[in-house]
């Protein structure tokens, strides 16, 4: 045993320095490649870690005239007082519900509309319902809020419709009861074409000779759909739902704070809309830097939860 301790301490010797031959040899022949990515890795330092620096005003009561690190340290204070405050519950059932439902009603539709548009043989035809599907996610935030004021006002067309049938109109956009609603399904109409480009994407990748095959065993669009594309889309699925969840608590506060009236504020009040009020119209850029941290705190952690539960699904169910 003692003289096997030498050999060993050798081969490891052996073992790095062969390693770092063949790290050399990858960046002799590779250079050019390690050359391109530089200004990649600029942007991202400047633009994505460099600013991480901000957050320390989270922890710090926060004076402008003091910049930074001439500011006082206060710790945790800006998350406790946002923790206990009595809009804290609010806030997070808000941003947590408009964010999970939008997540789960919207991440379906683009799938169909995907499979549907496979199913068009027509090219000149699925090129033009693709255009028209694709273009409202093309149109602005504020065109769209403007739209939904504009149909479902109490003059507007829909409530002219209800207004026959009931006799009286419903209050839409004041009414906080229809506020997810309108949020949510405003949402999956103007993404749900864009979102399906990748599904339609995989789609088109997928061998012709499988769809021959299953045509002879006399199979029909259902059991093509079942057994031939959803196997294609199974992975992209995945890759969808993991990053969809990654950014569940990363709700825009545009269109949000744009549909927000006096009437539907105990439901449209969300933590972006609440941290953008805070920060920049009450100049508590400490306080709202806390908040900011916390909502990027829980994402991560939703991230987290999210990739493992599909990765065990993975595993177990072979998805």
């Amino acid at each position: 045993m003692e003289k096997a301790l030498p050999i060993e301490k050798v081969d490891k010797k052996k073992e790095k320095a062969q390693k770092r031959e063949k790290i050399k040899k990858r960046l002799k022949r590779d250079k050019w490649l390690y050359f391109l990515m530089i200004p990649g890795i600029l942007l991202t330092l400047v633009f994505k870690y460099f600013p991480m620096y901000g957050a320390l005003i989270a922890f710090k009561n926060y004076n402008p005239l003091l910049g930074i690190l001439g500011s006082p340290w206060v710790g945790l204070e800006h998350f406790r007082d946002f923790i206990f405050s009595p809009n804290f519950t609010n806030l997070l059932g808000n941003t947590l519900k408009l964010s999970v439902y939008g997540l789960l009603l919207g991440f379906i539709p683009p799938i169909f509309l995907a499979l549907a548009l496979n199913q068009i043989l027509n090219k000149k035809l699925k090129k033009k319902l693709q255009l028209i599907l694709y273009a409202p996610n093309f149109i602005s935030v504020v065109i769209i809020v403007g739209m939904l004021f504009l149909f479902l006002s109490a003059n507007g067309p829909i409530n002219g419709l209800v207004e026959k049938i009931t006799g009286q109109p419903i209050m839409f956009m004041s009414n906080p009861a229809y506020f997810r609603t309108i949020y949510i399904l405003s949402g999956i109409w103007q993404g749900m074409g864009w979102s399906s480009i990748l599904y339609t994407a995989t789609l088109a990748g997928v061998s012709s000779d499988l769809y021959e095959a299953a045509n002879i065993d006399g199979a029909n669009i259902l059991q093509k759909i079942r057994h031939i594309d959803l196997p294609a889309l199974k992975p992209v699925m995945v890759i969808s739902f993991i990053l969809a969840a990654g950014n569940i608590m990363n709700i825009g506060y545009e269109k949000a704070y744009l549909m927000q009236t006096s009437m539907n504020i105990p439901t449209s009040e969300i933590i972006s809309t609440y941290v953008y009020k805070v920060g920049l119209q009450s100049g508590d850029y400490a306080y709202s830097a806390a908040v900011g941290l916390f909502n990027m705190i829980i994402n991560v952690i939703l991230l987290l939860l999210v990739n493992g539960i599909v990765k065990k699904l993975n595993e177990g169910k072979g998805l």
